[in-house]
């Protein structure tokens, strides 16, 4: 184990470790690397061992990063351990500044030793970025190969098939392979149930956050169901800031007819608007899109009527606030986090799909007539990706090439079990947010009444982000506890 720093934040005893995991696991296992013996290997670990990996990756190590918190006052206790699995794909783990900057540490702190692992490829676990898939594309046409390929082939492996396997072999080698509970949130929880499929036996208990997934499924079938959940969102923020429409629209004609650039040289253009809404399914979405907007406007009092005044009624020539586009840009942009629109589809693909996922949100939004661009009221997609974003985004440029291959890809890592699932003894606790715009709660609501053990709490009182604060996992260990989970 690499201890890279022992410190203190405000309410916090923190080390940071590291270890190298394989870049590709495939032909091997966390037990066998560890050098354990495997207790009960399931079907997924097992195949998984057994194929021949990429000969262009084999060997080839990657570092995962993780911190350990606890409170100063239990530093010498043995604490039984929690790991975070945090939502995406590509997020890094908390950075936090206390136990209440994000609310459910607090309260796991009271009860666990809490690991906080960066994910392969995010924060300081070998973290992918275009720099990187453009040297990568440049290696393997030195070598002959197909940099595209080359490129495709490494994204496949940051995704929760290999991410269980960094986390599997990190409780073997790095804890002495003592069982630890699980928290997924979103992805996290797609992350919980192909553990579940794959090294059941290292789980004490699960608990999940807004993030089961639909098992089987495909990505087709999520975005059918979401991108409608998006334009009713849209219309519940119009309905609460109703002269938000008339400025949202005048926005929308401005863009539509003037060149129009965001601060890192990339078009602003009505569908990079219409991308404003990511956080739409998070609280408190709805006043920041307010207030984002509220500052569009430069001229007078900021109002459409002294806009339009100053450009001489000609929307074109509407002057937009330069911090306005500052702030569209974070909320659209993608340098603090590439992974996670390159890898947003592919968090479906599981094993071989019978068809190629070939853009499913941007096909789903382009059959539907109010996603048009000339629409009015415009409306805003939550989560979704779009084949323009890697051409216009430049930190997602590079990664062009690799998507138009993966999006007509059909072979995938292994994710979920059935079988296993519906034999599962773990005891697992999930929360269910009933309008969540992200992952569909019926969807959500089928898989779990085929997990074994599995125990739900359907919510409306919380969006997506529900754990952010200090109720939900209060709730969800506090079910666990009673019903005797936890013993």
């Amino acid at each position: 184990m690499t201890l890279l720093k022992k410190y203190f934040l405000p309410g916090l005893a923190v080390e940071d470790r590291s270890i190298e995991v394989p870049l590709d696991w495939r032909g091997t296992s966390p037990a066998a690397l560890a050098g354990v013996e495997d207790p009960k290997p399931t079907r997924l670990s097992a195949d998984s061992a057994s194929l021949v990996p990429d000969p262009a990756f084999a060997g080839k190590k990657i570092k995962l990063f993780y911190r350990v918190v606890c409170d100063p006052e239990d530093v010498d206790k043995d604490l039984p351990l929690l790991v975070f699995l945090q939502g995406g794909p590509g997020g890094a783990g908390p950075r936090l500044t206390s136990p209440t900057s994000d609310g459910w540490v607090e309260e796991a702190i009271k009860h666990y030793r809490v690991v906080l692992p960066d994910q392969r490829g995010t924060g300081r676990s070998s973290r992918v970025d275009g720099r990187l898939i453009d040297a990568m594309g440049a290696q393997a046409e030195l070598e002959g190969a197909d940099p595209a390929r080359r490129q495709a082939d490494y994204l496949k492996r940051f995704l929760a098939d290999s991410i269980v396997r960094d986390f599997e072999y990190l409780r073997l080698a790095e804890f002495g392979g003592v069982r630890w509970s699980t928290l997924g949130q979103s992805y996290g929880g797609f992350i919980s149930l192909c553990n579940l499929s794959t090294f059941p036996a290292g789980v004490a208990a699960a608990f999940t956050c807004g993030g089961t997934p639909h098992v089987p499924g495909n990505a087709a079938e999520i975005y059918a169901h979401t991108v409608p959940r998006m334009a009713a969102k849209t219309r519940a923020y119009y309905d609460r800031y109703p002269e938000d429409r008339r400025r949202v629209s005048l926005l929308a004609q401005r863009l539509a007819t003037t060149h129009e650039t965001l601060p890192d040289g990339s078009p602003f253009s009505v569908r990079r608007l219409q991308a404003c809404g990511r956080r739409l399914g998070m609280k408190p979405a709805f006043e920041e899109l307010h207030n984002l907007f509220d500052l569009a406007f430069c001229a007078g009092d900021g109002s459409e009527a002294d806009a339009l005044a100053a450009a001489g009624d000609d929307p074109s020539r509407i002057a937009l606030f330069d911090g306005f586009k500052q702030g569209a840009l974070e909320l659209t942009g993608s340098a603090a986090e590439p992974l996670y629109w390159t890898l947003q589809e592919f968090i479906y693909a599981d094993g071989e799909l019978d068809a190629p996922i070939g853009w499913a949100a941007a096909r789903e939004a382009a059959g539907r007539a109010e996603f048009s661009q000339d629409a009015r009221p415009l409306m805003f997609y939550a989560e979704a990706i779009f084949p323009w974003m890697f051409e216009e985004d430049p930190a997602l440029m590079p990664f062009k090439p690799a998507m138009d291959l993966l999006m007509e890809d059909t072979s995938f890592g292994k994710l979920y079990d059935v079988e296993q699932l519906a034999k599962n003894e773990v005891p697992l606790q999930a929360a269910v947010y009933f309008d969540d715009v992200y992952v569909d709660s019926a969807l959500s609501l089928d898989t779990l009444s085929r997990v074994g053990s599995s125990h739900v709490w359907v919510t409306n009182e919380f969006e997506h982000d529900g754990i952010h604060g200090d109720c939900v996992f209060r709730h969800l260990y506090k079910e666990a506890l009673d019903r005797g989970d936890l013993a």
